[in-house]
């Protein structure tokens, strides 16, 4: 299995210096998987909604199912992602990147199937289709910098990717253009868009 590299930043797979709030909703990595591919994510909850700590209570099982009317259309469900970005660029760590988390659900990228086996989920907090923050973008690509330190990351890819005519996200807001030129010469492969 691939684990992250020594490296001060990391203490078994949770990077230091971003706020932790582990999640029960992971499971271990296949014995062989490579870590090498970052999915990423838009969610809001309730839809449109931000700033109101509903996605860390949904990744952490303490989500309020009656405190809305759409989450009875989510309730019961059990998912987490490694991280999550706020639209101030904070930065949450719900699952030890070492291990599974539960984000991409049915998935096929890169030739292979079952995507939360070898990938990070990266969560950005808004709504499929809208635009994301400057901070958004400023913490994504330095979280994504800090990841390619750790382990042997070769693509990145929305949900929209892995998983085609079930998932949108992040969706045409997400500007795929922006982060790549920001990202400058990492040797990623971005998806085709």
């Amino acid at each position: 299995m691939s684990k992250a590299l020594p490296n001060a930043l990391w203490q078994r797979g949770w990077l230091q210096g971003v706020e932790h709030r582990p999640s029960p909703n992971f499971g271990p990595r296949p014995a062989h998987a490579s870590i090498d591919l970052v999915v990423l994510h838009s969610i809001s909850l309730p839809p449109g909604e931000f700033g109101n700590g509903c996605i860390a209570q949904l990744f952490c099982n303490q989500l309020d199912w009656d405190a809305h009317p759409y989450f009875q259309s989510i309730r019961g469900l059990e998912v987490s992602s490694h991280f999550v970005i706020d639209r101030h660029g904070h930065i949450i760590q719900f699952v030890s990147c070492d291990d599974r988390a539960w984000h991409a659900g049915r998935s096929h990228y890169r030739g292979r199937d079952n995507c939360n086996d070898d990938s990070i989920g990266i969560e950005l907090e808004g709504l499929e289709g809208d635009t994301f923050t400057d901070a958004q973008y400023t913490s994504l690509c330095a979280l994504m910098q800090q990841l390619q330190q750790a382990y042997a990351l070769a693509y990145v890819a929305g949900h929209e990717h892995v998983a085609p005519g079930r998932k949108a996200d992040p969706g045409p807001g997400f500007d795929w253009k922006r982060f790549r030129s920001s990202m400058g010469n990492s040797l990623l492969n971005y998806p085709n868009r």
